[in-house]
């Protein structure tokens, strides 16, 4: 998200607004009298309920771990929001969560304790404030009022005049002259500051870039909403027909996606039925490059995913292998997700097996493996706002070690002359070349060019894997590479 403030954006919330009548004959519930943080938001005094909810989402998602995107919609429904206050709430909801990083250098500036000080539930409040101040056209009053008001419904009553304090310091200076005072001297950190990125995760894509041409383009791409890419099920619908059924588009790179231009697309009949699903294009071409790339010897049908969870990528392959008269083995370690890759494949040749990928008790050998390896999802970082301030370059080190494990594994479970897939949702080159360059140098393996499994596609980077990104091809930051095991190591 770039710090400048946008032309549009939201005015302030008049007064007293009249709320949509209740729809169906579901009551809602009662009214609670006092709010506790992480309740129900409707305790808020009279705090508008477009604030209220965005602020209670905050606090979950700050204080309970709690995911934004699953936490806002679900809110959003049930309090019953119309759209013109579900759209104001989305917006502050995910602009403060975008920007909660310089949002916190600004309220820092402004503060008089530390930050790590005070009330989870008051400076949830003050960046809500904060974040209407500096990124939207809210009246100033209106922003200070309402936080102020959220903090003493909080129970915080004797900090409203320090969070008064602070919303008033931030609106007498402008957004722009707080840019220049706070923007740090370094280029690179002064980059990651005006896109609301931590410095370490600018430099992971620098190094991903080859350098800072588009190191801009791809930050600001994080802080744009993706559209919604359906994948139709081979031998179920095609493309052409899911785009007909849903006034969407066909794909541009994969030939079994839908990109859908807005709506619920868990209201649509064929994802309801089982015939498409939601599901980035970027893992579209992944699957459909484990059964496109070229074996030594005939393919026996056998096929692996190692780390399936929760199973878009098992879905597809397991569609594919009913029309090649193939199966595929699903691994999942942990058990909830397993049992989610189960439900996504029921119909399918897919058998779903609850264990470790690094040590699976397969007693045979496969013809294709796919290693969608856990990874630190920084290529995915536009679907959660919250999950830049969250992840940790010290996490980094020890998921490359867990994906060497799930290659090496990957490796041993496949046949001499077989292929193996090894994919990530990051662009970081520790998760990326760095895994794949190890195993090179110690397993009896070549590295394929994959380029040509995804025709259509340019501009995917200089090495023999394929990297894509948001801003080139507007898919997650996908990468993949292609191996494939020889008799023995060579060299």
């Amino acid at each position: 998200m770039s710090l400048e403030k946008k032309p549009g954006g939201f005015r302030s919330r008049a007064k007293g607004e009249k709320r949509a009548p209740a729809f169906g004959n579901r009551p809602m519930a009662p009214r609670p009298t006092r709010y506790q943080p992480g309740g129900d938001p409707r305790a808020l005094g009279d705090v508008d309920l477009a604030r209220a909810v965005a602020f209670d989402v905050l606090y979950r998602v700050n204080v309970e771990g709690t995911y934004a995107n699953l936490a806002l919609p679900k809110a959003l429904t049930e309090y019953r929001l119309k759209r013109r206050d579900a759209a104001f709430a989305t917006e502050i909801t995910y602009g403060t969560l975008r920007v909660q990083g310089i949002l916190d250098i600004v309220i820092a500036h402004c503060s008089s304790r530390p930050l790590d000080s005070i009330d989870p539930a008051v400076l949830g409040a003050i960046r809500l404030g904060a974040y209407q101040l500096l990124y939207t056209r809210v009246e100033p009053h209106a922003a200070v009022d309402s936080a102020v008001k959220i903090v003493a419904a909080t129970g915080n009553e004797q900090a409203k005049g320090f969070a008064n304090g602070i919303l008033r310091k931030i609106s007498r200076t402008t957004p722009e002259a707080w840019w220049e005072k706070l923007q740090p001297a370094d280029e690179l950190a002064a980059i990651a500051f005006r896109h609301a990125h931590p410095e370490w995760v600018a430099k992971s894509f620098e190094q991903a870039l080859g350098g800072r041409d588009e190191l801009d383009a791809a930050l600001a791409a994080d802080s744009e909403r993706p559209i919604v890419h359906l994948v139709a099920r081979p031998g179920e619908i095609t493309a052409e027909e899911l785009a007909l059924m849903t006034g969407g588009d066909e794909g541009t790179y994969s030939p079994y996606a839908v990109y859908l231009p807005g709506g619920d697309p868990g209201r649509i009949d064929a994802v309801r039925d089982g015939l498409a699903a939601v599901q980035d294009e970027g893992s579209q071409l992944i699957a459909r490059a484990l059964t496109e790339a070229p074996l030594d010897g005939p393919d026996g049908g056998h096929w692996l995913d190692l780390c399936a969870g929760p199973g878009g990528k098992a879905a597809l392959l397991g569609a594919i292998a009913r029309i090649e008269s193939a199966t595929v083995d699903a691994v999942e370690v942990q058990p909830h997700r397993a049992k989610l890759v189960q439900q996504t494949v029921r119909d399918l040749p897919v058998t779903v097996h609850t264990m470790d990928g690094r040590n699976p008790s397969f007693e045979y050998q496969f013809d294709r493996v796919l290693v969608d390896a856990p990874c630190s999802g920084l290529g995915a970082l536009r679907r959660r706002p919250e999950a830049r301030w969250r992840k940790q370059e010290s996490d980094i080190a020890q998921l490359a070690q867990l994906q060497y494990e799930l290659l090496a594994s990957a490796i041993n479970l496949t046949r001499p002359g077989g292929i193996i897939v090894y994919s990530t949702c990051s662009p970081d080159l520790r998760e990326t070349r760095g895994v794949v360059n190890k195993a090179l140098e110690n397993h009896p393996v070549v590295e394929l060019d994959a380029h040509p499994l995804v025709p259509n596609m340019e501009n995917t980077g200089e090495e023999k894997s394929v990297q894509m990104w948001p801003h080139r091809h507007h898919t997650d930051a996908m990468f993949f590479a292609v191996l494939k095991k020889t008799p023995e190591k060579l060299g």
